[in-house]
């Protein structure tokens, strides 16, 4: 390593230390643990050490969403573990930490920043959380990051972001979640979509959507690529004539309770198509086509 290359190292390090006390209280109200939180915080540095910094314009945001996406896939190897240990006689069940003073060498600001408003009580809560449901909660409610940019790392729409923070603030704060609008009628509005898809009736799919329906896709397989947006009826309608070939072997699933559809697109590759639908319209559909990003939804195939 030449010197240019040390400094520069050096100076990113010196960056990553300024965002070190955020970055672990955000990883202790995911995980609940300091021993988990540091790991993910120093997950975080390894994946930046092999990113080109130079790309990244927030180095905050980039982290707290690297940090997010850590603790999310942790959570779910934990609940995984649960599941696995279900029916013999070991439960684990994970106690959080209730104590952050313990770390005689902690900085006194860091542990007042991961004692701020997170006590046992807390922390046993969002224990019962869903991981996605936690991680908007904790990263919107507490961190105020965008929805749009929760959305990307739980692999939802930013409106379902949005219904995970909502269903977790509810728990949080002791209420039972509202029941959903009926499944079964936006399921009619999603079948209606598809009918008139595989149809090619334009008129039909007009109909069917928002007049400011979105489609959102994310990026290609394997990530390359940029997301992609259309906006109108119109031009979503034109599109979805194109998907008719698709339509024609689509199932219906559910993905975390919403309506979607799921399309082979040759042997060995499928997409996902998740719907959004409000008064009876489709407003806003979000594509998922790589495969790295699948297996991370909770998907539900129906039968019936």
């Amino acid at each position: 390593m030449n010197g240019r290359q040390s400094d520069g190292r050096e100076f990113l390090a010196e960056r990553f230390e300024e965002n070190r006390t955020q970055l672990k209280a955000v990883a202790y109200r995911m995980l609940g643990s300091t021993n988990e939180a540091e790991d993910a915080v120093q997950e975080a540095w390894i994946r930046l050490s092999r990113t080109d910094s130079r790309a990244i314009g927030n180095l905050g945001g980039w982290l707290t969403t690297v940090v997010g996406r850590v603790c999310l896939d942790m959570l779910r190897s934990r609940r995984a573990r649960r599941e696995e240990l279900h029916d013999t006689r070991a439960s684990e069940a994970h106690a959080p930490d209730p104590v952050l003073g313990a770390e005689p060498e902690a900085d006194p600001e860091q542990q007042a920043m991961m004692a701020d408003s997170v006590g046992l009580a807390m922390l046993v809560v969002l224990e019962t959380l869903d991981p996605a449901e936690r991680l908007a909660f904790v990263l919107h409610d507490m961190f105020a990051v965008p929805f749009d940019e929760i959305a990307r790392v739980v692999d939802r729409t930013p409106a379902a972001a949005r219904q995970l923070a909502s269903r977790a603030r509810r728990r949080v704060r002791g209420v039972e979640p509202a029941p959903e609008p009926d499944l079964a009628r936006k399921r009619e509005v999603v079948d209606a979509f598809l009918a008139a898809a595989r149809g090619g009736d334009f008129e039909a799919l007009v109909a069917v959507l928002d007049p400011d329906v979105v489609v959102r896709s994310g990026a290609g397989a394997g990530g390359v690529g940029a997301p992609s947006l259309v906006r109108g009826a119109a031009t979503v309608a034109r599109q979805a004539m194109m998907f008719a070939p698709f339509a024609r072997s689509s199932l219906p699933a559910l993905v975390d309770g919403e309506p979607a559809v799921i399309s082979a697109l040759d042997d060995h590759r499928f997409s996902v198509m998740i719907f959004t639908v409000a008064r009876g319209k489709v407003t806003e559909m979000f594509v998922v086509d790589d495969p790295a990003r699948l297996p991370g939804l909770d998907l539900t195939v129906l039968t019936g």
